[in-house]
């Protein structure tokens, strides 16, 4: 039986995003180059949304932030100490726009998922010393490719 709508895609050329993480390098982040790490899953700038895979290593410490957008996070494998609480292996949170954390940190070896609506910004006491959103993380995978190709 056929559709009662033509459902099929004008440019039938468009095609998912596929990304091979297992192919892709970890970039050393910012703050504690030995013991976090990221990969860019995906930036969107229409929307400012972005994903990435972090893998932060027993005793980091991610600063204070506040979420300018709502967050999904999925737990891979590890444990992390956020406000009250710990997330472990299996673990999903939606953290919702404008939710304040203090640290946060890595109680053992510890990967996730982390989907963002939209910018983190991060703060101490008296002043903001970090931004993170869709544009900073296509400048840190521009400049992690291009130390590569001066390396080589």
């Amino acid at each position: 039986m056929a559709l009662p709508q033509d459902i099929s895609p004008i440019n039938p050329e468009l095609m998912d995003t596929l990304v091979k993480s297992k192919d892709m390098d970890w970039i050393p982040q910012e703050g504690d180059p030995e013991r976090a790490f990221l990969k860019v899953l995906w930036t969107d700038a229409e929307s400012g949304r972005w994903l990435c895979h972090f893998k932060w290593l027993k005793g980091y410490v991610a600063p204070q932030h506040k979420h300018l957008s709502a967050a999904h996070t999925f737990v891979l494998y590890g444990k992390l100490q956020v406000r009250d609480g710990v997330l472990e292996t299996g673990d999903y949170v939606y953290e919702r726009n404008g939710m304040i954390h203090g640290a946060t940190t890595a109680l053992e070896d510890t990967e996730y998922l982390f989907l963002c609506d939209g910018p983190v910004l991060f703060y101490d006491d008296d002043s903001f010393v970090g931004y993170l959103g869709w544009e900073e993380l296509r400048r840190i995978q521009q400049q992690h490719e291009a130390s590569k190709k001066s390396a080589a």
